[in-house]
């Protein structure tokens, strides 16, 4: 082989060690005519079902990019079970949240609709998009779904009660997130960060109305939206999921 890998790639399936594959078109001209691989030159491919794989390109063409699957690299395996609920923001800010969020391992990312919403065009395909790319950087194996933007009342009166809710609460009457996360070690979860304007006190006095909601500081500052998503994973990871 003329390399080690350096460049690693979704696709829907990967095939048996020692089985071909040939890549899509999109993945073709990325490898042939960005990259400038060729025939001997390896690369890494991962599905979300069977881990991650060496592969070999073993013949190229115009639309062609034919790979031998060489060995595991990689076994599957599920990111631990904590999703993000997230108010949209402006674009850029949004992009961060799905970059960062898979990277940190969220199972499952799902916006919700808020009545300071600023952004309430949602583009799964994009999310989708986004996290696929961030997952091929940082060695994931799994991908995060994606669920369907709902309303904050429908979202909340669908909620499986058995899934803590830790709500991102700016208004100070939080408890301290490693405190809290601590409680609540074992149980599913998911973190709920509201929009730039934050949540409107009607949306306050309903969530904390909810059982399954359990409020969260991360101290004295206020941060953005996109800030606190970021550091409330990285603190839930930290504390309660495989950064132990």
């Amino acid at each position: 082989m003329k390399n080690s890998p350096k460049i690693r790639l979704f696709c829907e399936a990967v095939p048996a060690v020692g089985q071909t594959l040939d890549l899509p078109e999109k993945a073709v001209h990325y490898l042939l005519n960005v990259m400038k691989l060729g025939r001997g030159d390896t690369l890494l491919l991962f599905d979300n079902r069977h881990g991650e794989f060496a592969a070999e390109i073993t013949e190229t063409g115009k639309k062609l990019c034919r790979t031998l699957i060489t060995e595991q690299t990689v076994p599957f395996s599920r990111s631990p079970d904590i999703w993000l609920v997230f108010a949209p923001v402006k674009k850029d800010k949004t992009d961060f949240i799905i970059e960062k969020s898979a990277e940190l391992g969220v199972r499952k990312l799902q916006p919700v609709i808020t009545a300071r919403t600023i952004s309430e065009k949602v583009r799964a395909d994009r999310y989708q998009a986004q996290a696929v790319e961030a997952c091929e950087q940082c060695r994931r194996v799994d991908l995060p779904e994606i669920g369907a933007a709902q309303p904050l009342a429908k979202l909340l009166q669908n909620w499986d009660s058995g899934r803590i809710l830790f709500l991102m609460d700016e208004s100070g009457q939080g408890a301290p997130v490693a405190e809290v996360f601590k409680s609540f070690r074992q149980q599913p979860a998911a973190i709920l960060v509201g929009p730039e304007g934050g949540f409107s006190p009607e949306e306050f006095a309903c969530l904390r109305a909810c059982p399954f909601v359990r409020g969260i500081s991360l101290g004295l500052r206020i941060l953005r939206a996109e800030t606190a998503a970021a550091a409330a994973l990285a603190c839930w990871q930290a504390v309660c999921g495989d950064w132990q």
